[in-house]
C-alpha cells in the first residue's frame, strides 16, 4: 500500500513530465529550467538527436523544433521507484511530428520511445536529474494528399 507521501510524489512526477511535454510542444525552453536539475544530462542520441547539459539541450531544441510545422509529445505508462529524495523512471512517449517539404508536400514521422529518468527533489521540488531517450521505433509516412 502506498503511503500519502509516496502518493504525492508519484502525481507531483507525472506532473513534472507532463510539465516537460508542454515546453517542447509550445517551444517555451526557459520553461525547462524548472523541469530539470541545473546540472542535468540529457540525452537524446537514440532518436538521432543531442546530447548534454541543460542550456545545450536548450540551444538544440530552440534551433531544430521550429523545422516542424506540428508536433506532440503523448506521454503514459509511467513505471516510478521513489526512495526518499531520488527516484528513476521509465514513461512510454508516443511523438508524432509534421515535417515540411517542397512545394507544400507534408510527411508524418511517427516517434515511439521512453524516458528513462533519474529524478531528485531540489528545495522540496521534484526535478529531472538525467533523461536519456531509448528508441522503439520512428516511421514516416506521406500524409494524404502528399506525393
Amino acid at each position: 500500500m502506498l503511503s500519502l507521501q509516496e502518493i504525492s510524489d508519484r502525481i507531483e512526477i507525472e506532473d513534472l513530465m507532463v510539465r516537460y511535454s508542454h515546453a517542447v510542444d509550445t517551444q517555451q525552453w526557459d520553461l525547462l529550467d524548472d523541469v530539470f536539475t541545473a546540472d542535468a544530462h540529457i540525452d537524446y542520441s537514440a532518436m538521432g538527436g543531442a546530447s548534454g547539459g541543460l542550456s545545450e539541450i536548450k540551444k538544440f531544441l530552440a534551433t531544430v523544433m521550429p523545422n516542424f510545422p506540428a508536433f506532440q509529445h503523448l506521454i503514459s505508462n509511467s513505471s516510478i521507484t521513489i526512495d526518499g529524495d531520488s527516484a528513476t523512471g521509465r514513461t512510454m512517449c508516443h511523438n508524432p511530428m509534421l515535417l515540411g517539404g517542397a512545394e507544400g508536400q507534408q510527411n508524418l514521422m511517427l516517434c515511439g520511445l521512453w524516458y528513462l529518468d533519474t529524478f531528485t527533489r531540489v528545495d522540496g521540488a521534484w526535478r529531472i536529474a538525467r533523461r536519456v531517450e531509448e528508441k522503439s521505433y520512428m516511421f514516416l509516412a506521406a500524409t494524404p494528399g502528399s506525393q
